[in-house]
Protein backbone atom coordinates (compact mmCIF):
# COMPACT_ATOMS: atom_id res chain seq x y z
CA UNK A 1 0.00 0.00 0.00
CA UNK A 2 1.53 3.57 -0.57
CA UNK A 3 0.11 6.84 0.59
CA UNK A 4 -1.56 7.59 -2.30
CA UNK A 5 -3.55 4.35 -2.08
CA UNK A 6 -4.57 4.94 1.75
CA UNK A 7 -5.70 7.85 1.56
CA UNK A 8 -7.71 7.13 -1.92
CA UNK A 9 -9.51 4.37 0.40
CA UNK A 10 -10.19 7.32 2.92
CA UNK A 11 -11.91 8.94 0.30
CA UNK A 12 -13.60 5.95 -1.35
CA UNK A 13 -14.82 5.10 2.42
CA UNK A 14 -16.74 8.73 2.49
CA UNK A 15 -17.98 8.22 -0.58
CA UNK A 16 -19.48 5.24 0.34
CA UNK A 17 -21.19 6.63 3.49
CA UNK A 18 -22.52 9.33 1.35
CA UNK A 19 -24.06 6.63 -0.64
CA UNK A 20 -26.23 5.02 2.31
CA UNK A 21 -27.46 8.92 2.66
CA UNK A 22 -29.78 8.18 -0.17
CA UNK A 23 -30.48 4.36 -0.21
CA UNK A 24 -27.12 2.80 -2.23
CA UNK A 25 -24.86 0.20 -0.79
CA UNK A 26 -22.02 1.97 0.34
CA UNK A 27 -19.51 1.49 -1.99
CA UNK A 28 -17.16 4.42 -3.12
CA UNK A 29 -14.39 4.16 -5.78
CA UNK A 30 -11.66 6.69 -6.69
CA UNK A 31 -9.07 6.77 -9.97
CA UNK A 32 -5.76 7.41 -9.32
CA UNK A 33 -3.79 8.79 -12.23
CA UNK A 34 -0.23 7.71 -13.27
CA UNK A 35 0.98 10.78 -10.36
CA UNK A 36 -1.29 9.42 -8.00
CA UNK A 37 -3.41 12.71 -8.15
CA UNK A 38 -7.28 11.74 -7.68
CA UNK A 39 -8.71 11.69 -11.54
CA UNK A 40 -12.37 10.79 -10.57
CA UNK A 41 -14.70 9.50 -8.09
CA UNK A 42 -17.56 8.28 -7.71
CA UNK A 43 -20.53 6.75 -5.12
CA UNK A 44 -23.11 3.89 -5.69
CA UNK A 45 -25.93 5.14 -7.53
CA UNK A 46 -28.06 2.86 -8.77
CA UNK A 47 -31.02 3.49 -6.64
CA UNK A 48 -30.35 7.12 -7.13
CA UNK A 49 -30.24 6.78 -11.04
CA UNK A 50 -32.72 3.31 -11.55
CA UNK A 51 -29.96 2.30 -13.25
CA UNK A 52 -28.81 -0.97 -12.83
CA UNK A 53 -24.89 -0.47 -14.07
CA UNK A 54 -24.33 2.59 -11.97
CA UNK A 55 -21.83 1.18 -9.66
CA UNK A 56 -19.33 3.20 -8.13
CA UNK A 57 -16.39 1.71 -10.27
CA UNK A 58 -18.02 2.07 -13.34
CA UNK A 59 -19.13 5.91 -13.10
CA UNK A 60 -15.20 6.61 -11.68
CA UNK A 61 -13.94 4.93 -14.66
CA UNK A 62 -16.34 6.90 -16.89
CA UNK A 63 -15.44 9.86 -15.43
CA UNK A 64 -11.94 9.33 -15.27
CA UNK A 65 -11.70 8.30 -19.21
CA UNK A 66 -13.41 11.90 -19.49
CA UNK A 67 -10.15 13.64 -17.77
CA UNK A 68 -7.18 11.40 -18.48
CA UNK A 69 -5.08 12.21 -21.54
CA UNK A 70 -5.62 8.92 -23.60
CA UNK A 71 -9.17 8.57 -23.97
CA UNK A 72 -10.75 5.46 -22.64
CA UNK A 73 -7.39 3.79 -21.85
CA UNK A 74 -6.37 4.66 -18.32
CA UNK A 75 -3.29 2.75 -18.63
CA UNK A 76 -0.81 3.87 -15.69
CA UNK A 77 -3.83 4.26 -13.71
CA UNK A 78 -5.70 2.54 -10.11
CA UNK A 79 -9.04 2.02 -9.43
CA UNK A 80 -10.00 1.88 -5.80
CA UNK A 81 -12.56 0.62 -4.01
CA UNK A 82 -14.23 -0.18 -0.73
CA UNK A 83 -15.84 -3.42 -2.02
CA UNK A 84 -14.52 -6.21 -4.60
CA UNK A 85 -15.53 -5.83 -7.98
CA UNK A 86 -18.04 -7.54 -9.17
CA UNK A 87 -18.14 -9.56 -12.91
CA UNK A 88 -19.18 -6.06 -14.58
CA UNK A 89 -16.76 -3.84 -12.69
CA UNK A 90 -13.71 -6.12 -12.93
CA UNK A 91 -14.60 -6.47 -16.58
CA UNK A 92 -14.93 -2.48 -16.87
CA UNK A 93 -11.36 -2.49 -15.05
CA UNK A 94 -10.28 -4.82 -17.27
CA UNK A 95 -11.34 -3.11 -20.60
CA UNK A 96 -10.40 0.65 -19.22
CA UNK A 97 -6.66 -1.05 -18.74
CA UNK A 98 -6.01 0.03 -15.45
CA UNK A 99 -3.31 -1.17 -14.39
CA UNK A 100 -3.89 -1.68 -11.07
CA UNK A 101 -7.37 -2.37 -8.66
CA UNK A 102 -7.10 -2.03 -5.16
CA UNK A 103 -10.07 -3.22 -2.93
CA UNK A 104 -11.21 -3.11 0.59
CA UNK A 105 -13.50 -6.14 2.05
CA UNK A 106 -13.49 -9.07 -0.16
CA UNK A 107 -16.98 -10.22 -2.07
CA UNK A 108 -17.64 -13.93 -1.15
CA UNK A 109 -20.94 -13.87 -2.70
CA UNK A 110 -20.07 -11.75 -5.72
CA UNK A 111 -16.61 -10.88 -5.99
CA UNK A 112 -14.79 -11.19 -9.64
CA UNK A 113 -11.24 -9.76 -7.77
CA UNK A 114 -10.30 -13.60 -6.35
CA UNK A 115 -13.22 -14.21 -4.45
CA UNK A 116 -16.05 -15.80 -6.17
CA UNK A 117 -14.20 -15.15 -9.73
CA UNK A 118 -10.74 -13.88 -10.93
CA UNK A 119 -12.04 -11.75 -14.20
CA UNK A 120 -9.41 -9.00 -13.59
CA UNK A 121 -6.61 -11.81 -13.55
CA UNK A 122 -7.91 -14.06 -16.23
CA UNK A 123 -5.27 -15.31 -18.53
CA UNK A 124 -7.44 -16.04 -21.35
CA UNK A 125 -8.00 -11.69 -21.79
CA UNK A 126 -5.59 -9.50 -23.32
CA UNK A 127 -5.09 -7.14 -19.99
CA UNK A 128 -4.81 -8.16 -16.41
CA UNK A 129 -4.48 -5.06 -13.84
CA UNK A 130 -2.55 -5.97 -10.75
CA UNK A 131 -4.88 -6.29 -7.48
CA UNK A 132 -4.08 -5.99 -4.17
CA UNK A 133 -6.45 -6.60 -1.72
CA UNK A 134 -8.06 -5.83 2.30
CA UNK A 135 -7.00 -2.09 2.47
CA UNK A 136 -8.74 -0.74 4.92
CA UNK A 137 -11.31 -4.21 4.46
CA UNK A 138 -12.77 -3.65 8.11
CA UNK A 139 -13.54 -0.78 7.76
CA UNK A 140 -15.64 -1.28 4.49
CA UNK A 141 -16.79 -4.01 5.91
CA UNK A 142 -18.50 -2.36 8.84
CA UNK A 143 -20.03 -0.08 6.66
CA UNK A 144 -21.31 -2.53 4.34
CA UNK A 145 -22.75 -4.89 7.45
CA UNK A 146 -24.66 -1.95 8.86
CA UNK A 147 -26.06 -1.03 5.57
CA UNK A 148 -27.95 -4.48 5.20
CA UNK A 149 -28.33 -4.95 9.18
CA UNK A 150 -30.32 -1.40 8.45
CA UNK A 151 -32.22 -2.53 5.43
CA UNK A 152 -33.43 -5.74 7.19
CA UNK A 153 -34.22 -4.10 10.15
CA UNK A 154 -32.57 -5.59 12.57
Amino acid sequence: MTPDTDAAMGRALELAAAAQEWGDTPIGAVVLGPDGAVLAEAANEREKRGDPTAHAEVLALRAAARVHGDGWRLTGCTLVVTLEPCTMCAGASVLARVDRVVYGAEDPKAGAAGSLWDVVRDRRLNHRPEVTAGIRAEESATLLRAFFRAQRGL
